[in-house]
């Protein structure tokens, strides 16, 4: 940590795609790299392990059916506003296993080093197949998932009920699945109570047509970050010596003096279960036609309570299947392990009461676990008709603490007229209190 100096320039990061050493295969006879002399940067990449995997899937339930584990009865349901699993037919209930105490995610993150992956979050395979069969063990029929839209079907002959818990390699299974606790009717509440407040300025077509009834639940794919990571931080702060003013009248203007201040930092930090959505869609965050960034305000899930993937916590929901791999998100973790490290430094420069202004930044990246993860979410939407296919409004309720947050589509003459109206009666409060005061 120094204030005195602005240090040379970064080196550049390592590029890591198509051409870096660790994508092309050495020619066959080509001796290995003599790291010794090389930056330290381009020797930790070289150096780094291969991505390793953790093995979450379930054996036992290979076969889609997840049977109660005291009458062998296969329809089974999530029961609502519990992490239990209930049986129809024997009503017995049992909690899944918390995948962070089964599998130690939350174990060793200072220690971590590459890249880790539980099996549900590897890579996706291009010519994997959406649509699962299962051979029904009762009577024979097959049965077919369309894991797009569902993760469980009925057979139709003897209404044994099928699951989809074998990692297959389409995105469709994740690790873990964050089961909903937060009831529908709560949702219905706290969505009607949302659009209540803004009613006053909301579209004409919206209030006749909201429903808030039509909520769905919505099980969101994520990817679950673990991070060790360090960063250094470099720039210019400004502390002020006075401050005084020049000019008369209208042509006053103010001046400060101000010390300047070469100022670097380093931190080294972790983080712990970093939510990344891995749906392109849901990443698109495109004000201009969609209000996806709703999603995230309604964080932070508690995601240390996930339990293992079952296929019967979806029963009653849908899913949205992710469609990112890791590589896909490493720009946008990065992005947010660098705002976290700036937060981390900020403490240690507040005597500078003018600001800071960072003009140099690296990221190191020592180490990742990644853990594939549905997390439940209550999604209202309304179209808005308009130019370039119009606007999509979302409202969402976090689907373990309730949180609330949307977007109501407004008529804008409205807001317009609040705006002339509220402008005229300080103008008119302030006319008034000038005349009390001649």
């Amino acid at each position: 940590m120094s204030d005195q100096k602005l240090p040379p320039p970064l080196p550049p990061r390592p590029v890591d795609g198509p051409g870096s050493p660790r994508d092309v295969p050495p020619l066959p006879g080509t001796p290995p790299i003599d790291t010794t002399h090389l930056p330290d940067a381009i020797r930790e990449e070289l150096e780094a392990p291969d991505p390793v995997a953790i093995d979450t899937s379930s054996a036992e339930l290979a076969d889609g059916m997840n049977r109660c584990p005291k009458c062998g009865s296969t329809d089974i349901r999530h029961k609502p506003g519990t992490e239990l699993l209930v049986c129809l037919y024997c009503r017995h209930e049992w909690e899944g296993v918390r995948v962070e105490e089964l599998f130690g995610f939350g174990e060793g993150i200072d220690q971590l080093r590459g890249t880790v992956m539980a099996s549900g979050a590897r890579d996706i395979a291009a010519d994997a197949a959406v649509l699962m069969s299962f051979k029904c063990s009762g009577c024979g029929a097959e049965v077919t998932v369309n894991t797009e839209s569902n993760m469980t079907a009925r057979c139709h002959w003897c209404r044994h009920v099928f699951g989809v818990n074998e990692q297959v390699p389409n995105g469709a299974v994740p690790d873990a699945v964050l089961p909903f606790r937060i009831k529908k009717d709560d949702a219905v509440a706290r969505i009607r109570q949302f659009v209540d407040k803004r009613r006053l300025f909301a579209l004409k077509e919206f209030k006749e047509q909201f429903t808030p009834e039509n909520v769905v639940g919505v099980y969101m794919p994520y990817m679950i970050v673990d991070g060790n990571a360090s960063a250094d931080v470099a720039g210019y702060g400004e502390i002020k010596t006075r401050e005084y003013t020049r000019g008369t009248d209208n042509n006053k203007k103010t001046y400060y003096d101000a010390d300047i201040y070469a100022v670097e930092r380093h931190v080294d930090f972790t983080v712990d279960d970093l939510p990344l959505e891995s749906s392109t869609e849901r990443g698109n965050l495109d004000t201009r036609v969609n209000t996806n960034n709703i999603i995230n305000t309604i964080l932070p899930f508690d995601t240390k309570n996930a339990v293992k993937w079952n296929a019967s916590y979806l029963s009653g929901f849908t899913s949205e299947k992710r469609n990112s791999n890791v590589a896909q998100l490493q720009p946008r973790l990065e992005d947010q392990l660098l705002s976290i490290a700036r937060a981390q430094v900020h403490t240690s420069v507040r005597r500078y009461d003018r600001g800071v202004r960072w003009e140099q930044e690296r990221l190191d990246v020592h180490g990742t676990r990644w853990v594939s993860m549905y997390l439940p979410v209550w999604l209202y939407s309304y179209h808005q008709p308009g130019a370039n296919g119009g606007m999509l409004h979302y409202i969402a309720v976090n689907g373990r603490t309730g949180e609330t947050m949307g977007s109501v589509p407004v008529q804008q003459w409205k807001l317009l007229l609040a705006a002339l109206t509220t402008g005229t009666i300080i103008e008119g409060f302030a006319i008034a209190i000038l005349a009390g005061t001649s």
